[in-house]
């Protein structure tokens, strides 16, 4: 009879082009509950740190102005939701994820730095966010958008959350300009990165799913047509590290009002 850790190396995910829907949701969350222990160091070693730079440009960017409420879609061990509430101490912060395991590590951090006064990490989907309208200053999503198939219901439920002038922002892994920096990407996640994943983790192929999920993924242009169409205003897009990563920024229209005959 095989080893758990036998199985685990054999695992192998088809490509995401070749996924429908449901089948990704529940690789997804097979490869959360897989690496969560090692969730944070990897994300860490992996990127160089550079995902805690990316996550506090993120914050940096966040602007609360009525409700004084964060709420973090996807939130996984709760980097996010714990980097905002250390940096706006008078803001109340949500996070919310569909893999439980994940929720459960970020319980602890929470608990770890004192904060549970002020930070709630529990079980939610994206595509049916449990808030009433207009609850939140700003929604975010960090390195989960890409892992939704219905990105659009995904940001319709964020857009529905928040105030009116409210922010939803999306970071995400990205691939750069064509060029040199692309060449170098692509061979880093194809090439490099599955290998040192197996030095640090049983699923490997969790990785293999990451570098083909990032390729995979809406062009800039693209991905900010897709929040424009779900009524999005101002939105932009700030690549960070070279395009490895993006920022998106957008701002949700003032409900059915108009102003000197121009929609908000």
């Amino acid at each position: 009879m095989k080893s758990e850790d036998a199985k685990m190396k054999s695992v192998e995910y088809p490509s995401v082009r070749e996924m429908n829907d449901d089948q990704r949701i529940g690789i997804v969350k097979d490869i959360f509950a897989s690496v969560t222990d090692k969730y944070d160091f990897l994300n860490r070693v992996l990127s160089g740190r550079r995902d805690v730079a990316w996550r506090k440009r993120t914050v940096f960017e966040m602007n609360f102005f009525k409700t004084n409420r964060f709420l973090d879609v996807a939130t996984g061990t709760g980097d996010l939701a714990l980097d905002c509430a250390n940096n706006y101490p008078n803001v109340n912060v949500t996070g919310v994820d569909f893999v439980q395991e994940m929720v459960n590590k970020g319980i602890e951090k929470v608990g770890f730095q004192n904060l549970n006064d002020r930070v709630e990490l529990k079980w939610g989907d994206a595509t049916q966010i449990d808030f009433d309208d207009n609850s939140f200053d700003v929604t975010a999503i960090a390195f989960g958008i890409r892992n939704i198939p219905d990105k659009v219901k995904a940001l319709t439920e964020m857009k529905r959350i928040i105030v009116d002038n409210g922010q939803l922002m999306v970071l995400e892994l990205t691939t750069p300009e064509p060029g040199f920096w692309r060449n170098t990407y692509s061979f880093y996640l194809n090439g490099v990165l599955p290998k040192l994943a197996k030095w640090f983790t049983k699923n490997p192929a969790a990785y293999e799913y990451l570098a083909d999920s990032i390729m995979n993924f809406p062009t800039r242009k693209e991905f900010l047509s897709l929040m424009e169409s779900v009524g999005l205003k101002n939105c932009k897009s700030i690549p960070l590290t070279f395009g490895i990563c993006t920022l998106y920024i957008g701002k949700k229209r003032i409900r059915d009002k108009k102003l000197n005959g121009e929609r908000k």
